[in-house]
């Protein structure tokens, strides 16, 4: 139990101190946010701090730092720092530094930024890569409420009724403007994940003894052997680092009022989803007691171990907010993710969102993608599974090129060079993760560990120097500006 505490004290302590450095070294100032120079009364509209803070939540989180912690909980209690320092030093800076540049480019997405700082090829990759992982996310957060809900309602209402009646609302969600639905349900939904994470944690501390939540531990406990280097770190992605909100903050980027609002709605949110990620993988490990008795309950799905442990700890009134969370919580990424695709797109072919048939034109042939995925994974035993991890893998690498983006950005626009390297680090961290994986795993190349964590290093290093090699060009770049200015304003040359 100390170290679930001590570990949330770091968050917060993290949030507190870390997000004014990473503040610092963006240098946010007094210029209109496109909520306010753009307004468009569609995507672009001033929103109270409060909400912003709410809805980014919901954006960014959904049952992601619930299922995922909840997998992740599975390597043992090492997932606890995995959580927390992955967080501070690269999610949370990762998602203020996306919505903080993006609010600087009119609100544009993580693909248009990435042509902007590391060139045009680049940016076509990252608009197909984009679109396709919010597809797969949509999806992904179709078939779990879905399931969950044929599992809960009579016969005729089966995963497919769901699923239809899901991919509605998305339609909903993702054509009206973002204060209609979004603005005005996402609050309530934020408030009823924190209470799902308080409601279960308090549940835990206060069992009289019944559960225990293990202390931090840097073995594996995985009890299929599974190893921490690569798999936990793309396992738990939304609670520590996650490329998906790379396509979730510009969204929010289009509804701040000023730009110092951005570290308590970007960063603060991502603190928020981390200790709701932090809580929901003690409540796995200390609920069943073993990471291989977790391990078992997980075969039968994220959705029913949500609910074994709600209702075990809290009852029935654990049972309604594990039901309404499991439903609710997904949903609210899946409609989001579908939005920021309709927004990708739309940016990609230069259509004007406020026009409603040019938002239909977009938007139903990618939920009509989603559909055919949703129904590919309800009918398929294991479709979930398969396009989860697809789905992770994806997640992970988006964001690995995001902190390169944030990276190039700091060298040319930064004010303080050497700052960049606030997003460097995780940057080749994320790229060394991303690598290996797809090299190891069962759905890439299958290669043997050792020589692919070579490989996964190496790539690391080669990306790195290469930005060792632009910074330096940066600061010898803005020296010679510097020395040039001071010889144009020196009076012995007058």
């Amino acid at each position: 139990m100390i170290s679930l505490l001590v570990s949330v004290l770091v968050l917060v302590v993290g949030f507190l101190v870390y997000s004014r450095v990473t503040e610092k070294i963006f240098a946010p100032d007094d210029r209109p946010t496109p909520a306010v120079a753009i307004n468009d009364g569609v995507d672009c509209m001033p929103m109270k701090t409060w909400k912003a803070f709410l809805i980014q939540l919901l954006n960014i989180a959904g049952t992601g730092p619930i299922f995922g912690a909840l997998m992740g909980a599975v390597f043992g209690p090492v997932v606890f720092l995995w959580i927390v320092f992955g967080s501070i030093l690269g999610g949370a800076v990762h998602d203020y530094m996306t919505g903080m540049i993006s609010s600087r480019h009119s609100g544009a997405s993580i693909a248009e930024l990435s042509g902007i700082y590391l060139g045009k090829v680049i940016k076509w990759i990252m608009r197909v890569f984009s679109v396709v992982l919010l597809v797969l996310c949509g999806t992904v957060f179709v078939t779990s409420p879905a399931g969950l809900l044929d599992s809960l309602t009579p016969g005729w209402m089966n995963g497919t009724f769901w699923a239809v009646v899901i991919l509605i609302y998305y339609l909903l969600a993702t054509l009206l403007p973002i204060d209609k639905l979004i603005g005005k349900l996402y609050p309530v939904f934020g408030v009823l994940l924190i209470t799902m994470a308080v409601a279960t944690i308090g549940g835990i501390l206060f069992s009289g003894g019944k559960y225990t939540i293990p202390e931090i531990s840097l073995q594996n406990l995985h009890p299929d052997g599974t190893p921490v280097w690569p798999y936990m770190f793309i396992t738990v992605a939304c609670g520590a680092v996650s490329g998906f909100h790379a396509t979730q903050s510009p969204m929010i980027a289009k509804c701040i009022k000023t730009e110092k609002e951005g570290r308590r709605v970007f960063y603060g949110a991502m603190i928020c989803e981390s200790v709701i990620a932090l809580i929901w993988a003690a409540a796995g490990v200390s609920f069943y007691g073993t990471t291989q008795l977790l391990n078992e309950a997980l075969k039968s799905g994220a959705s029913s171990v949500v609910y074994e442990i709600s209702t075990g700890v809290l009852g029935m009134v654990g049972g309604a907010l594990a039901i309404a969370g499991v439903v609710i919580c997904p949903i609210t990424s899946g409609d989001t993710a579908f939005r920021s695709a309709r927004l990708i797109v739309a940016e990609t072919f230069k259509l004007d969102h406020k026009i409603i048939k040019n938002r239909f034109i977009v938007t139903i042939p990618l939920l009509a993608i989603g559909g055919v995925l949703t129904w590919i994974a309800i009918v398929n035993d294991g479709g979930f599974q398969i396009i989860w991890r697809y789905f992770s893998w994806s997640n992970q690498t988006l964001a690995m090129i995001t902190l390169w983006v944030a990276s190039a950005y700091l060298l040319k626009k930064g004010k303080y060079r050497f700052g960049s390297l606030l997003t460097a680090f995780p940057a080749a961290f994320m790229t060394a993760v991303t690598v290996t994986y797809i090299l190891v795993a069962k759905e890439g190349f299958r290669i043997d560990n050792a020589v692919a964590y070579i490989i996964g290093i190496s790539a690391a290093f080669v990306l790195f120097a290469f930005y060792m090699v632009m910074l330096v060009r940066s600061l010898k770049s803005r020296a010679a500006k510097a020395d040039s200015e001071k010889e144009d304003v020196d009076p012995e040359k007058e």
